[in-house]
């Protein structure tokens, strides 16, 4: 089931894109990003309580440390918005979203070190054809060519 949940969030970070894309015409992106965080804990909150998440709970139910790492987890959230939205207004949507994508291959990365989580050859073959996947997608053949160009320097 988890699978079919992050296909939607893959669709849902699409719609997201274009739509953002498209308002950032008029607006500021920091704007931009705040009015979405807005309506994003409206909504998130209205969920939360019509599916009873608030039962229960109060401020001390959360360990400190789990109030440390949601804190942090929010503060990497509202930065990692603030730079797509300005990376969306300021350039075209295919390659900024083919870049933030590579957030995946951080994740893999972090995951190893803070998590324990180990990498597989197939998770590092994924992780390398997502990078070139992303390189291809972002530069123009010219500016490949010369990055070819400067790694077979590196090498000689």
């Amino acid at each position: 089931m988890w699978m079919l949940y992050a296909f939607f969030a893959a669709i849902a970070a699409a719609l997201v894109a274009i739509f953002g894309k498209i308002g950032l015409g008029s607006i500021d992106s920091i704007l931009a990003t705040a009015i979405r965080a807005i309506i994003m804990a409206a909504i998130t909150v209205a969920f939360a309580f019509s599916l009873g998440k608030f039962r229960g709970f109060t401020l001390g139910t959360l360990s400190g440390w789990a109030w440390l790492w949601i804190a942090l987890a929010g503060l990497a959230g509202a930065a990692s918005w603030i730079f797509y939205f300005y990376a969306l207004q300021t350039g075209p949507a295919t390659p900024v979203v083919a870049i933030d994508r590579l957030s995946l291959v951080f994740v893999l990365f972090l995951a190893a070190i803070f998590l324990g989580e180990a990498w597989s050859i197939k998770s590092a073959i994924g992780a390398g054809f997502m990078v070139v996947g992303a390189i291809l997608i972002s530069l123009r053949w010219e500016q490949i060519a010369e990055i070819g160009r400067y790694l077979s320097r590196l090498w000689q």
